[in-house]
């Protein structure tokens, strides 16, 4: 199994920032895509920022030139640089990674327990 734990989440004000963090561990055999996803209440999850193995990355439009998604393949860690947050950002916020446990099986989806960001005056 393809655990991930989330950290950095917190309580900040309007316009300042946090990092996430997003660990990987346990078995695997290889990272593809990693992700961020957030769920605000009584609203669906949806798509912050993905980065591929290439480390090409790619943006929600409401995000787009404030959040950064970074990866360290060395670490199985994946990052997101929040800046210039908003109230409207509040959510728990979810990792999710493409992984291999073994070189025989498929690629599958994993997902963390996600944390909580709250952005409030």
């Amino acid at each position: 199994q393809v655990q991930l734990v989330e950290s950095g989440g917190g309580l900040v004000q309007p316009g300042e920032s946090l990092r996430l963090s997003c660990a990987a561990s346990g078995r695997i055999f290889r990272i593809y895509a990693m992700r961020w996803h957030r769920q605000a209440p009584g609203k669906q999850r949806e798509l912050v920022a993905g980065i591929a193995t290439d480390g090409s990355t790619n943006y929600a439009d409401f995000v787009k030139g404030r959040f950064t998604i970074s990866r360290d393949n060395a670490k199985n860690t994946v990052y997101l640089q929040m800046n210039s947050l908003k109230p409207e950002d509040t959510a728990v916020y979810y990792c999710n990674v493409d992984a291999q446990e073994r070189v025989t099986l498929p690629m599958r989806g994993y997902w963390g327990q996600g944390t909580q960001v709250t952005v409030s005056s």
